[in-house]
């Protein structure tokens, strides 16, 4: 505070209480949410594949039960099948759910990093950098868990 004079001013200061004061039910609710959201995307005939540490049958999940076993988050990674296209298509397809660059939000929201934030990344340079080009991350709210699985399938739906 005293070299660069940083200090939070008394409103910000009562906002960011105010919002830790219910991270913990919110983490709870992501948490459940996305969990409900894996699975509903592994079963789905249209989803290529899909990584959350939750989910049985992941990678991670031994991990995820022996460290996080209280949740673990509330962001997912998935595909559709199709490609890169298909993915870009599903997300042009949703009305609830947002695509924007967020994370933990109260609102569902997702992004395709091929399209976004890697945009300027051939396909060939996404792979190399871990990014496959049909991955969409999604980053689910709190919102009313049938709603955000509703206009997943509808999405689903058009493909």
């Amino acid at each position: 505070m005293r070299d660069f004079f940083s200090i939070q001013a008394p409103q910000n200061a009562f906002y960011l209480n105010l919002g830790l004061e219910t991270l913990a039910l919110r983490m709870q609710r992501h948490c459940a949410n996305a969990l409900e959201v894996a699975r509903f995307l592994n079963s789905h005939a249209k989803v290529a594949w899909v990584h959350y540490p939750e989910l049985e049958g992941d990678k991670y999940h031994a991990l995820a039960q022996k460290y996080l076993p209280n949740g673990s988050c509330g962001v997912l990674a998935f595909a559709v099948k199709g490609g890169r296209e298909a993915s870009i298509r599903f997300m042009d397809k949703l009305q609830l759910a947002s695509i924007v660059t967020h994370v933990a939000d109260s609102k569902t929201c997702l992004l395709h990093p091929a399209s976004h934030t890697h945009r300027q990344m051939s396909d060939e340079q996404l792979l190399a950098a871990g990014v496959s080009p049909d991955l969409i991350r999604l980053s689910v709210g709190i919102e009313d868990i049938a709603d955000i699985l509703d206009d997943l399938r509808q999405a689903l739906d058009t493909l």
